[in-house]
């Protein structure tokens, strides 16, 4: 079973960066597409971005030019990089292999 911890949130002025990371384990991880979502309070969980196994990367609109999403495959990790963040990219950011789930990480954004 694969397992995927998320790390690297935290409290951060509006315009700052974050940059967060998920390792897997248990799993052959460079075979896995990865994706970031993020669950805004009352919201609906959200994709963000992914990366697949070739390293082709998609990104929501509404963080295109923001974020950036990559993997190290030697390490078992993923990261999303998010720069010129704004109050509304308040979010629990989870990471996901298409089947399991990280615990998430908590992004708040202050204005």
């Amino acid at each position: 079973q694969l397992q995927l911890v998320e790390s690297g949130g935290g409290l951060v002025q509006a315009g700052g960066s974050l940059r967060l990371s998920c390792t897997a384990s248990g799993s052959i991880f460079s075979r896995n597409t990865m994706l970031w979502y993020r669950q805004a309070p009352g919201k609906q969980r959200e994709l963000v971005a992914f990366i697949s196994t070739f390293g082709s990367t998609n990104y929501a609109d509404s963080v295109k030019g923001r974020f950036t999403i990559s993997r190290d495959n030697a390490k078992n990790t993923v990261y999303l990089q998010m720069n010129s963040l704004k109050p509304e990219d308040t979010a629990v950011y989870y990471c996901n292999d298409l089947t399991y789930w990280g615990q998430g990480t908590q992004v708040t954004v202050s204005s």
